[in-house]
């Protein structure tokens, strides 16, 4: 495909985009940048955390995944839904009965100042470096197929994506992304969906014979009960699955933002409840497109690439699949990816301009003034991210997401654990050094489990090993009652 056929299709995108930014933010206050009013249409949410949830990464890197470990993720995916069960019956009821616009406002009420201060620093840490990863493969994807042949440097494709984020959001805030996440996620859905559909008529199959075919190749399987200390066994990932949902999701700011807007809690958990199921069968959707490409490379003698998570990217836009599968996959990698990114910057910028500043304290002119100079500043901590990204890449965007998620939200898996299941109180001066132990220590019992472990390999069971190390180093900071006194 062309670099000029390329930029007219971003262009006529953005185009789309800008134009239900410019409706939804007229008369647009903080309010509505935080959370929207709270005005949202709940089904409008559920269907655009679908994008927002998925992004670049699943795009990309979940088709590639099949080669090395199959339908293995499905069973993670099963696992969500227990966390987003947990989520709809004990978190959110919590943040709208204490009126939250940060979730993290919680952990102040609950410990106090240094509680508050290391969760909302956390976060701000993991979603960074989350949505800096996302836009980095993205940015990737574009350099390789477009900005190269036109001699453009990296930074300068990753100002471009950036910017572009910036200009729909800088205004309307949460309040536009519900409904431009809506839009991101029907453009990544149908892409998806019509090259499934566009690859099975290269290798003469319908829609029954798709299914057939992906079910009985060897890319096909989904439980594995077999092998506790591989990665791939069933209870990692599913255990994995319910506590990285409830981390990533309903203690992140970023995706609980959405459903905080919604107009009541009835609405929020229906939003959640539709939200999950739809899920499971949107990620058996990728894991399909994964297994299909990989048996068309067979069925075709090509090779595959170094890395999987060229594949999907190098038979797209190489021509193996036409001009049609192109587009569609430009089409699909751009939502996927901006409707991710775009709310993971409205968050941190929330996070920051109410954790970090307390921006509530200054008056309503100084307070539009801050928010909008926090949400440049944090779109240029995003892009000196993304270089870094750049130089030390070197494996699945999507292992590396994950495992360093493990790390960054295991200290809020602890803090909020401790907080909702006891009733006990801590020394809250000394959370900020538990919340920096427990990470340390998950790293050095993952990088030497195979001595220490017979064996054993640590696989997205990662993030409840640092939850639990932390809630541990919690107790051990408890105020006994003549503290209290």
């Amino acid at each position: 495909m062309s670099a000029s056929l390329f930029l007219w299709i971003i262009a006529g995108y953005f185009s789309l985009l800008m134009l239900i930014s410019y409706f939804t933010s007229r008369k647009a206050d903080n309010n509505a940048f935080f959370i929207g009013s709270k005005q949202s249409p709940w089904y409008l949410v559920a269907f655009g955390m679908i994008g927002a949830s998925l992004s670049g990464v699943t795009f990309i890197s979940i088709p590639g995944w099949v080669g090395s470990s199959q339908f293995a993720y499905m069973q993670t995916v099963l696992g969500y839904l227990v966390g987003y069960f947990v989520i709809a019956t004990v978190l959110m009821p919590m943040y709208y009965r204490l009126n939250l616009t940060s979730i993290y406002s919680y952990l102040e009420q609950r410990f106090g100042f240094w509680s508050y201060k290391t969760g909302a620093f956390y976060f701000l840490v993991s979603r960074t470096i989350g949505a800096s990863f996302r836009m980095f493969l993205v940015a990737s994807v574009m350099q390789f197929t477009i900005f190269d042949q036109m001699g453009l440097p990296f930074w300068f494709t990753v100002i471009a994506t950036i910017l572009l984020i910036w200009l729909y959001t800088f205004k309307g805030g949460i309040k536009t992304i519900v409904w431009t996440d809506t839009m991101q996620t029907l453009f990544m859905l149908v892409s998806v969906v019509l090259t499934i559909f566009i690859i099975g008529k290269q290798l003469n199959l319908n829609i029954g014979g798709i299914i057939s075919f992906v079910k009985e190749s060897n890319y096909s399987q989904i439980f594995f009960f077999t092998e506790w200390q591989s990665p791939n066994f069933f209870w990692k990932h599913f255990l994995g699955g319910t506590f990285i949902a409830i981390a990533m999701t309903g203690l992140d700011q970023d995706m609980m933002q959405k459903n905080l807007s919604c107009k009541n809690i009835g609405d929020a958990q229906k939003n959640m409840f539709w939200f999950s199921i739809v899920l499971v069968f949107v990620n058996l959707i990728f894991l399909c497109l994964g297994a299909l490409l990989y048996l068309y490379c067979e069925a075709n003698q090509i090779s595959f690439p170094a890395k999987s998570d060229q594949l999907f990217p190098m038979l797209a836009m190489q021509g193996y699949l036409g001009v049609t599968v192109a587009v569609l996959f430009v089409l699909g990698l751009i939502a996927a990816a901006y409707s991710s990114a775009d709310s993971a910057l409205t968050a941190l910028t929330t996070s920051f301009c109410i954790d970090i500043i307390d921006i509530k304290k200054y008056s309503s002119e100084k307070q539009n003034m801050l928010r909008k100079v926090v949400h440049i500043g944090m779109s240029a901590v995003m892009f000196l991210c993304i270089l870094l990204f750049k130089a030390i890449n070197n494996d699945s965007v999507i292992k590396e997401l994950f495992t360093i998620a493990g790390y960054t939200y295991g200290p809020l898996l602890g803090l909020y654990t401790f907080g909702l299941f006891t009733k006990l109180n801590l020394k809250d001066p000394l959370v900020p050094a538990v919340c920096i132990a427990a990470p340390l220590a998950c790293y050095l019992l993952n990088t030497n489990s195979e001595y220490l472990f017979n064996g054993y390999k640590f696989g997205f069971e990662l993030l409840l090993l640092n939850g639990v190390l932390t809630f541990v180093g919690l107790l051990l900071i408890q105020r006994s009652s003549s503290e209290l006194k």
